[in-house]
């Protein structure tokens, strides 16, 4: 099984970070691969990010698709272009706000989600009632730090999250957490050790949700909605990602 774990910013440390994690919680068998795009942001801490990694992501997604990659999990708590990405994809594709929430359903009755910037908690707050997670979710925290600050050695930014993550429980009236951000995967087991709750991290979330569909032979449905984008010109800029049919010349357009 091949799994294409997929970074929408162009950061390859925490890229790097991620596909660590990923391999840590995969079945033996499953072969890890951990990607961000030549192309995009460095971090996604806004709309505008989040549209400009999406062209990055649908690359790698194609990519994987002429590799014959298994699965993909989109590792950012945005989920960005998840429903353009299972539209190319021939096979499942998760994103890690969404295996995040659902997971955390599973094991706690009210969850709160603790991710970086108060910016981004109204993102946060429409994935929860996309995914009928809203009923679940009692709160939405930010700790106010930036997303690069993650990896930024030394950096107060771990002892911020657990201490958001403390008042959670307390002042939420939650059971279990729900870490917003790829770039907090490897703190995951540390607080969930230091607060004795469940502590959901999206990214190993994704990995073994992607698993279980691929065992299963559940691929991404191709009748309706997510069926596979009709092929026509695109210009300018984004003219690479044309889907022309077979045999029409790309360079005429």
């Amino acid at each position: 099984m091949h799994i294409k774990i997929i970074n929408p910013n162009t950061t390859w440390r925490m890229t790097e970070k991620i596909g660590a994690c990923a391999r840590a919680v995969a079945r033996p068998g499953t072969r890890i691969e951990a990607v961000n795009p030549p192309m995009g942001p460095a971090s996604i801490e806004s709309h505008y990010d989040e549209a400009l990694a999406v062209p990055g992501l649908l690359h790698e997604i194609a990519l994987g698709e002429q590799e014959g990659a298994s699965g993909y999990v989109i590792a950012c708590f945005g989920d960005p272009g998840l429903k353009a990405a299972r539209e190319l994809a021939s096979v499942p594709v998760v994103g890690i706000a969404e295996a995040a929430m659902h997971l955390a359903s599973l094991v706690a009755t009210r969850f709160s989600v603790v991710t970086t910037l108060q910016r981004t908690v109204g993102q946060a707050w429409h994935l929860a009632e996309a995914y009928g997670m809203k009923r679940f979710c009692a709160n939405v925290r930010a700790c106010d730090i930036p997303v690069l600050a993650l990896e930024e050695p030394g950096s107060a930014a771990r002892n911020r999250i657990v201490e958001e993550c403390r008042r959670a429980l307390e002042e939420d009236g939650s059971d279990a957490i729900v870490l917003g951000c790829a770039g907090m995967a490897d703190l995951c087991a540390d607080i969930g050790q230091a607060l004795g709750v469940p502590v959901i991290d999206g990214v190993a979330a994704g990995i073994q949700l992607v698993e279980s569909l691929v065992n299963l032979r559940l691929a991404t449905s191709k009748r309706g909605e997510l069926a596979r984008p009709l092929p026509k010109p695109i210009a300018g800029l984004l003219g690479s990602f044309s889907l022309a049919p077979a045999g029409m010349d790309r360079s005429s357009h």
